[in-house]
């Protein structure tokens, strides 16, 4: 019968705790890179212009289309390189670089349509309100119609960010250590693999569970 061996758990938990500033640092700045970028590529799907329109449609096609593994990695041997050059930072760790653009840019796909829903279900009338008001379209969209919208979309913007938090465990095809990185090479290193995988899910599980939890608590709030 097979026996767990969980006494490893103890000496690694810091650098378990390392790995999961890491997740968390991707995880926040891509959700807010993403939501900023979708916006504005949000914004200009909805523009009248059928350039603007259909770039922005591009971007979101493109990216929705492609695993992003295969984001990742281009970002990895292509971009990350040239803007260390740009910026003159050699030293700049390339790895940290590539996840933080990679998944802000695949993300902002995905908050662009989020957003883009959002703003279509606010009545056409406060469009006209705005314009009634003497504003312009941009003032209009920016005073009235985003922040209205932002609040209808507050659960399913979280519960994106809870699929990206997840998704992070996917920067270990460039050689960087997450959490989930972390507790597979501690465990591979100690003989503890499957206790250190099923520790690290058990954490997945609990923040991901407490933040689907709140995301359905805000629904029903805001739906209320």
């Amino acid at each position: 019968m097979f026996e767990f061996d969980w006494s490893s758990i103890p000496g690694a938990l810091p650098y378990l705790a390392e790995g999961m500033v890491r997740t968390l640092q991707i995880t926040f700045i891509a959700v807010l890179i993403g939501i900023a970028l979708g916006t504005v590529l949000a914004t200009l799907r909805l523009s009248k212009s059928r350039f603007l329109s259909g770039v922005a449609a591009a971007y979101v096609t493109i990216f929705r289309s492609i695993p992003l593994v295969m984001v990742l990695l281009w970002f990895y041997l292509l971009v990350p390189q040239l803007i260390s050059r740009i910026f003159n930072r050699p030293n700049l760790d390339i790895r940290v670089l590539a996840s933080f653009v990679a998944f802000s840019a695949f993300e902002a796909s995905y908050y662009a349509e989020i957003i883009r829903a959002g703003i279509q279900s606010i009545p056409k009338g406060q469009f006209a309100a705005g314009n009634a008001l003497g504003m312009s379209g941009f003032q209009t969209m920016r005073l009235v119609i985003l922040p209205q919208a932002f609040r209808r979309m507050i659960p399913l913007l979280l519960t994106q960010a809870v699929i990206l938090f997840q998704d992070t465990s996917l920067v270990y095809v460039i050689g960087l250590q997450d959490f989930f990185g972390v507790a597979y090479n501690v465990g591979n290193r100690d003989g503890t693999l499957v206790e250190l995988l099923l520790f690290a899910g058990a954490v997945y599980f609990v923040v991901c569970f407490a933040a689907s939890n709140l995301a359905r608590y805000l629904q029903k709030r805001l739906a209320s």
